[in-house]
């Protein structure tokens, strides 16, 4: 698992354990080990110098001050080196042993900004550190430089807190878990460590149903009587209390189950809590009562930003403050969507209809699709609302007009013309993309380019089918042209028979010249409307527009006149318009 790791060294009794810690996992994983001493000689160097005129008269002398800079030079900087390689032979000799190779290094600097800028250079997966240093004092929490290399090191990142190896030989692994992609991460190293070091490993969870009680109760005295009215106070709170409570409880204990299915098929036997109250707080009592010898999370958890820089405000005091060592992972895991989805995503019984209706083929590559658009805008019940809109994604037309980018529907139409795939879906995290051959390796999960599914021409049709059929007419002399059924309903919603088949005209004019191979309703009602004006439609128009989601033409038309106010003309270019 890890295959470089990079351990600080100082000679304190942190340090020391940081070694044989750094050692074990060595073993464990065949790994090769660098140790790196920084020591502070231009430090001295500058402060010998402040100090100069404390010294006693008979060292003032030129040549005699002289004399002792250099003296002073030469032992500090070949003292400092010596005392840097007595250091780092320690570890040297362990890695010997175990049979590990082992790389040497020191450097002169300020600490944290070499171990920052070395690690950061280094191809290392792994850095092993004190949680204090030489200067620890009783009250010490978090080493200095510790911090610092945590906060600016998006590595794995192993902080050694028990300094006694006798305490060291018991306690299991504790994986705190929330959902995010960091913490399911630390759940992938924590069942590794618990397979190479043989020790067990637990998942723990923690809600908080109490943060909106303190919430009301500050609320409660402030809005006045047209604010209290507006916001239903007594409803917002009784809906807490009875429905959202209960389900955060539900949320909570579905990362659980995920992370024991995912232990599951690694082999490993997970034990799971779920704890109630403010986060870091219930950690730490846990901690505290089961001793464990590792406390693993994420860098940052799930409500924050992708591109976070800093700790995460739990992560951060469970830093300071577990008393056992914590592994901070830097990295992220997205758990395949089907067993994502088994916990968390339910189905209504008429998208379960709906989906019946997709050819077997195809229901594979569908689910991944309805399953990732529902995850990713936090849907956790299937409707047919939320298939409707998730088929708009593969649906060519209305790819466009969610984009609104017309290159992309030139795209589309040439890939349909050489029957190429238009979509494909990686099965892991249902990450999608356009073109043959996409991908080589998926840029969210990691997943090979084997696990994408390709979306054809024939599984757009199969899709846009699902509107109640497709039917086929010869519009021009050899030229066919699809229509959905519920777009052909929407035709005759147009009352007179003449501007019905302008309309209809126009519609299959636009759709052949863009390559579309099914007229469906998303295409055909703006035109529709915007031909014989909304005073020529029959009563079932306002239907199909509630159920139906496009943009106006109207809106359309103004989007257009702004793209093209963009450009400048030149001379010839209108000549040649006109």
């Amino acid at each position: 698992m890890y295959r470089h790791i990079y351990v600080p060294v100082d000679n304190s009794d942190y340090s020391n354990r940081a070694i044989d810690l750094a050692v074990e996992l060595g073993r464990a994983f065949g790994s090769r080990l660098t140790g790196m001493h920084v020591y502070a000689a231009r430090l001295h160097d500058y402060r010998f110098k402040q100090m100069e005129y404390t010294l006693p008269d008979e060292y003032k002398d030129e040549t005699e001050l002289e004399r002792q800079r250099r003296i002073h030079d030469s032992l500090i900087t070949m003292g400092l080196q010596l005392i840097s390689d007595s250091y780092l032979d320690v570890m040297e000799k362990k890695c010997a042993e175990a049979g590990l190779a082992f790389e040497k290094k020191m450097q002169d600097g300020k600490h944290y900004k070499v171990l920052v800028e070395d690690t950061r250079a280094s191809d290392c997966d792994l850095i092993v550190m004190g949680a204090l240093g030489m200067g620890a004092v009783k009250d010490s929490q978090l080493g200095s430089v510790t911090e610092r290399v945590v906060r600016k090191v998006a590595k794995d990142i192993l902080i050694v807190r028990n300094a006694d190896p006798l305490r060291d030989r018991q306690g299991a692994i504790v994986v705190c878990v929330d959902g995010s992609p960091q913490s399911f991460h630390g759940l992938k190293v924590g069942l590794a460590l618990s397979t190479a070091l043989h020790r067990p490993v637990q998942a723990v969870a923690v809600y908080d149903p109490y943060l909106h009680y303190a919430m009301f109760n500050g609320i409660v005295g402030v809005l006045n009587e047209k604010a209290s009215k507006i916001f239903r106070f007594k409803e917002q709170e009784q809906l807490h209390e009875e429905i959202i409570d209960t389900g955060l409880a539900k949320i909570y204990q579905s990362h659980l189950e995920i992370a024991r299915k995912l232990a599951a098929e690694s082999g490993v036997e997970l034990s799971i809590t779920l704890l109630d109250g403010k986060c870091f707080e219930k950690i730490l009592t846990f901690a505290r009562k089961e001793a464990p010898w590792l406390l693993i999370m994420g860098r940052v958890g799930v409500h924050s930003d992708d591109n976070e820089l800093d700790l995460g405000s739990n992560t951060e005091n469970l830093l300071r403050l577990a008393p056992c060592n914590v592994l901070l992972t830097g990295g992220t895991f997205y758990p395949p969507l089907d067993v994502k989805a088994e916990e968390i995503i339910s189905w209504t019984e008429e998208a379960e209809a709906r989906m019946e209706r997709v050819p077997p083929q195809m229901k594979s590559i569908a689910r991944t699709a309805l399953l990732r658009y529902a995850i990713e805008q936090g849907h956790t019940v299937v409707t047919r609302k939320v298939i409707d809109e998730a088929m708009a994604i593969f649906m060519p037309t209305r790819m466009a007009e969610k984009m609104q980018i017309l290159a992309e529907d030139l795209a589309v139409a040439k890939l349909r013309t050489e029957n190429q795939a238009v979509t494909a879906i990686c099965s892991i995290c249902g990450y999608t993309v356009k073109g043959p051959n996409p991908v080589v390796r998926c840029p969210v999960c990691k997943a090979d380019a084997d696990r994408f599914q390709m979306i054809s021409r024939d599984v757009v049709e199969a899709i846009a089918a699902q509107e109640g059929g497709i039917a086929e007419e010869e519009s021009l002399p050899g030229v066919v042209t699809k229509w959905s059924a519920d777009a052909r309903d929407a035709l005759r919603e147009v009352t007179d028979a003449y501007l019905r088949r302008r309309a209809k005209a126009r519609v299959e004019k636009y759709a052949r010249s863009r390559k579309i191979a099914v007229i469906t309703c998303e295409l055909a009602l703006p035109m529709i409307e915007e031909t014989v004006g909304r005073d020529k439609l029959g009563a079932g128009w306002d239907t199909l527009l509630a159920t139906t989601k496009f943009t106006p033409a109207a809106e359309v038309r103004a989007r257009e006149a702004t793209a093209a106010s963009e450009f400048e003309w030149t001379e010839e270019a209108v000549s040649r318009l006109n």
